[in-house]
């Protein structure tokens, strides 16, 4: 009973609290509450609160019999009010998520110029210390391959395979003239570009330059897909968060969130089922995108994943110096044969007298950047599952947006009365419609006339990323899949068992290395094919490889015995160090 008797004051007193209290000591009603109200959440200039209700007849959204508190002029500023309430709850709610996608959009940027500097400058490192003759004159090629490489993952018009090819373009003339042929000293424009369009019919760098672009492109691919959804879901953000409300809706809203105040009731809160149909109405266009949505974190999912896993962005890059020099390697392992190519297509330069050798060699220097190099990879790898395991929680971020608008302190929950859009009333009796376009055709609060133009342009552009995603996966797996199915035996072995490359298309099969050793015993038994300076091939020491090349005093390589077996690189630097100590 003492229950029920207090739930009847609080009724009476919601009632009366518009009504400046209570009529007392023969004072008039006073609008005083709604002042108040008007004032404290800056709805619009105080003079346009009367000072006591008034019969006002051209209300448009707040009609009411009684003497009222509103005017035209105060619901014009209720609708401006509740367009910015509107626009803030949004972008409140949008905070967390876009705080996420922001941020990593950011460490991505960040780990990844780390890592793009770490590439370029273990690169640069390789033609100091190893190619040190064309050191200077390579510096700009490896330049513009990394910032054509960086362009590409920030979405840029542009391919891996142009931006490999044009860089073994440029370095094609700059090993052919300083390492094949050191003696060469007219290196002109014409010659030069004749060796680089040379390069392009001969492919003085065998496989290698193909297996780079194939490797580069698995990479870099899902990196590039990843910036790009990042600034798609970026934008699905802002655009949401700025949609503008149709006139029904502005008006729907002022109906539930401030007509009350007309009548003084300042306190009261929407009912709850009222406050979905409302919101449900105004979001529908805005609850549309779920679906793609889902799909579009389904989409973020697989590239982290991408990422993470076989095609990882961080081995790519730190391999490039290695794939260069192995390209450069097979040229001048192949030097004889190309410089009788290029003499008959660009003619022979001039050359100065004598044997031409290369600088000293000089031991590579340890790149002090490898600790960076870890620690921008354990930083990325760390925020890539920060951050999906937050995208995959917000799925069904735009099909509950009206539940967490509604949710909170926007409606009565712990109350017995709350506000129907009419009057204050114990529960909301009308139907409660669901989320969806669709669904609005029942909602009893406003009409729903179709759907947002650009909430529709935001549907498609997330329709077309997930499509395109899928489609591309598809094409790779169908391209990469039977190879990178084997035993993982590494990438030399993958680049050795590659189907991209065949003996039209200038490259050696599988037996690259032993046809290398067989082309070294030949330069020995017939010295005559060419006299040309020898080819200069240095000592190269990483800090990912521990062995090292030593020629014995016999000058011999250790075949077929007990000792362990040499790696591909490591065979070729053997081979080539017998070479060098031999007299021919």
């Amino acid at each position: 009973m003492a229950a029920g008797g207090s739930r009847t004051v609080l009724g009476l007193w919601l009632l009366a609290a518009g009504l400046c209290g209570a009529v007392a000591a023969g004072r008039s009603p006073s609008c005083h509450e709604v002042r108040t109200a008007f004032q404290l959440r800056q709805i619009g200039p105080l003079k346009l609160v009367p000072d006591v209700p008034t019969a006002e007849s051209d209300l448009q959204i707040c009609q009411h019999r009684a003497p009222t508190c509103c005017t035209k002029k105060m619901e014009e500023s209720y609708q401006a009010a509740v367009r910015r309430e509107r626009t803030q709850s949004i972008q409140a709610l949008n905070f967390e998520l876009k705080y996420m996608i922001v941020g990593h959009i950011t460490a991505f940027q960040e780990a990844f110029e780390s890592l793009l500097r770490f590439a370029e400058n273990r690169t640069s490192s390789l033609f100091e210390t190893a190619y040190r003759p064309m050191a200077k004159e390579a510096a700009e090629p490896v330049k513009e391959l990394f910032t054509d490489i960086s362009l590409y993952i920030l979405g840029a018009e542009t391919t891996v395979e142009s931006a490999v090819l044009r860089f073994f373009d440029s370095l094609f003339p700059l090993v052919y003239s300083r390492l094949i042929n050191p003696g060469i000293t007219d290196l002109s424009e014409d010659y030069t570009e004749c060796l680089r369009l040379t390069r392009q019919d001969i492919n003085p760098f065998g496989h290698y330059s193909k297996n780079m672009v194939t490797e580069l492109s698995k990479s870099l691919w899902a990196s590039r897909m990843l910036s790009q959804a990042l600034s798609l879901g970026i934008e699905v953000i802002n655009t949401t968060e700025h949609a503008a409300l149709t006139k029904e809706c502005s008006r729907a809203l002022v109906k539930m969130q401030y007509c009350p105040h007309c009548q003084g009731l300042t306190l009261i809160r929407p009912c709850v089922g009222y406050c979905l149909n409302v919101m449900r109405g105004c979001l529908a266009s805005v609850s549309e995108l779920d679906a793609q949505w889902r799909e579009f974190i389904s989409t973020l999912e697989y590239l982290t994943n991408e990422m993470a896993a076989s095609h990882d962005l961080e081995i790519a890059l730190s391999g490039i110096w290695n794939s260069i020099n192995e390209a450069i390697l097979h040229a001048q392992l192949n030097g004889p044969q190309l410089s009788a190519t290029v003499d008959k297509v660009c003619g022979q330069p001039k050359q100065q007298e004598g044997n031409l050798s290369s600088a000293n060699i000089v031991p590579v220097k340890e790149v002090t950047e490898t600790q960076t190099f870890m620690m921008a990879h354990t930083s990325l790898n760390n925020k890539r599952r920060e951050f999906i395991n937050y995208m995959k929680r917000s799925r069904t971020f735009y099909a509950s947006i009206a539940e967490r608008l509604c949710d909170g302190d926007l409606v009565m929950r712990d109350s017995s009365t709350c506000w129907n859009g009419e009057d204050v009333v114990e529960s909301y009796t009308s139907r409660v419609v669901s989320n969806g376009l669709k669904a609005q055709i029942n909602n009893p609060e406003l009409k729903v006339r179709g759907l947002d133009p650009l909430i529709n342009n935001l549907i498609e552009k997330l329709q077309h990323f997930n499509q395109l995603d899928a489609e591309k996966a598809k094409l790779k797996l169908e391209r990469w899949g039977p190879r990178d199915a084997g035993s993982g035996g590494g990438r030399s072995e993958e680049m050795e068992s590659s189907g991209d490359c065949d003996d039209e298309d200038g490259c050696q099969g599988s037996g690259d290395r032993i046809h290398t050793a067989d082309i070294l015993k030949d330069k020995k038994t017939h010295p005559e094919n060419r006299n040309e300076p020898k080819p200069t091939v240095k000592k190269i020491d990483t800090t990912t490889t521990t062995s090292t090349v030593k020629s014995s005093s016999k000058h011999s390589v250790t075949g077929n015995g007990s000792s362990p077996a040499l790696s591909p690189s490591l065979a070729v630097l053997a081979a080539l160090a017998v070479l060098w100590h031999c007299p021919l």
